[in-house]
């Protein structure tokens, strides 16, 4: 498919919106795992654990995606600090889509619970057992998911923004709308 200079590839776009569905349910079976003791908890990590491979994978295709086809330059007058901004925070949320996934699979490792995505198909640990480094990978999990959760908040807020406000074609790139100044 061919792509105007102002709109992210299909590819992109597609991605993003399936990963930012994945993305927001994650957190809140997060939140589900943690404050639950119920047997829904059981369920819960079932779904959780595929889910968070799911989402590694996908951002590693999404990365390659977008390394491939580079994202539509930013209006001409934005702010220095807001492009600024705008880079730091999609840095960020790669870098949390990649290392999330990944250290909560060391945790399970270092914990000694398997991480199974069917009732057949388990990966290997990617860490040693051991009880310190399952307590200290544990907190890291949930500082990143918190720090995701604020990032998005960012993302999003700021896509209202340019939306809403400035109208300057952000993110009708994203959603696949042409944009037509007024």
């Amino acid at each position: 498919m061919t792509r105007t200079s102002s709109q992210f590839v299909l590819t992109a776009r597609v991605l993003h919106w399936l990963m930012a569905l994945m993305i927001v349910s994650m957190l809140f079976i997060g939140v589900g795992l943690v404050t639950s003791v119920s047997e829904r908890h059981a369920w819960l990590l079932a779904i959780h654990k595929p889910l968070g491979i799911a989402i590694f994978v996908l951002a590693v295709v999404r990365l390659i995606v977008r390394l491939r086809n580079p994202p539509p330059p930013l209006p001409a007058d934005l702010p220095a600090i807001q492009k600024l901004a705008a880079y730091a925070s999609h840095y960020l949320l790669y870098a949390l889509m990649l290392t999330i996934p990944l250290v909560g699979w060391a945790m399970l490792s270092a914990g000694g619970y398997p991480v199974m995505l069917s009732h057949s198909l388990r990966l290997p640990p990617i860490f040693p057992v051991n009880a310190t480094a399952f307590a200290v990978l544990r907190h890291a999990h949930a500082w990143l998911a918190a720090l995701l959760l604020l990032t998005f908040l960012a993302h999003m807020g700021a896509a209202l923004y340019h939306g809403l406000i400035r109208r300057d074609g952000v993110l009708s790139s994203m959603i696949g709308t042409r944009h037509e100044l007024e």
